[in-house]
């Protein structure tokens, strides 16, 4: 069992969570936000679904990461992605049939506001 998984079970037995909720995405992003002066501003994970319309990856959802095992594993048995964090009273995991990293002067989740109202997203469980 890696270390990741560990500390959430470690946290699961200590904070009490209602549910589990379970979410699946086409991809997932780790963007590294970072301002004008070239330093870290914040991480955040974006959970999108391609749009076969728009023909491009649609934001979905965002989160911040607040600890560094909310960051995807691999999933070698479903050959995707996965991150499992406590989201308000739950535990949420999300699957994604694909990941990317990014390293950002702008935020790719305001950008897709321009070209995607915010209030039409299919949001998660």
């Amino acid at each position: 069992m890696s270390a990741c998984r560990l500390v959430v079970w470690a946290v699961m037995a200590v904070v009490p969570v209602d549910e589990l909720a379970r979410d699946r995405v086409d991809l997932c992003e780790l963007n590294h936000f970072y301002n004008e002066h070239g330093q870290l501003a914040f991480d955040q994970l974006i959970f999108y679904d391609w749009c076969p319309v728009a023909g491009r990856f649609q934001v979905r959802a965002w989160r911040m990461v607040k600890s560094p095992w909310q960051s995807p594993q691999r999933d070698w048995h479903r050959d995707g992605w996965w991150v499992l964090w406590i989201d308000g009273d739950r535990l949420r995991v999300v699957h994604a049939d694909a990941f990317r990293e990014t390293w950002t002067q702008y935020d790719p989740e305001i950008e897709d506001r321009r070209l995607h109202d915010p209030t039409q997203r299919r949001k998660l469980r």
